[in-house]
């Protein structure tokens, strides 16, 4: 009788715990931002060397994932003029501070070697420009694909980060 009193005893107390951590949880969630809208400025690498298609690939890549899983109504593009009126918008602008370029030939051989990877910086401001979130996002690519992986790794990163700290307005 001691016995299935004090297993009964630990499965209560188990499932107190588990009940009880998503509440934990959610006591600790960052207070989302409202936002409905979102314009992706063009990518700048003033300071480090990065090749064309990087740049291209960081930002085409960053505009498709914020459209995917962002969470917002309208995704806009640099110098789109119907951002202007969107409620709640928030600007979106990176630079990057950290290249490795890496080498597909060196992961396909030893794959211990030859990681790519970038290090943008991204800063998240209001329409008038008041800094709403600041975060460094790192895309890499380690084993197998193109150096050009590492731009979609950053892509969703970024994206999870904007969907984490911003909501729809809906």
């Amino acid at each position: 009788m001691t016995r299935l009193l004090s297993t009964s005893t630990c499965l209560v107390v188990a499932l107190l715990a588990l009940t009880s951590r998503p509440l934990l949880a959610r006591e600790h969630e960052p207070t989302r931002i409202r936002a409905s809208a979102i314009q992706v400025e063009m990518i700048q690498s003033d300071e480090i060397k990065l090749p064309a298609e990087f740049r291209v690939a960081l930002y085409e890549n960053l505009v498709r994932q914020l459209e995917k899983q962002g969470g917002f109504q309208h995704v806009y593009r640099d110098g789109d003029r119907d951002a202007k009126s969107a409620p709640d918008l928030v600007v979106l602008y990176s630079s990057v501070r950290g290249f490795n370029a890496g080498s597909e030939r060196a992961r396909q051989v030893t794959t211990v070697f030859g990681a790519t990877s970038i290090t943008i910086h991204c800063r998240f401001t209001n329409a008038d420009g008041k800094l709403l979130l600041e975060r460094d996002v790192k895309g890499k690519v380690r084993l197998f694909g193109g150096n050009l992986k590492a731009t979609y790794d950053f892509a969703k990163k970024a994206a999870h980060v904007a969907r984490q700290n911003f909501s729809s307005a809906t």
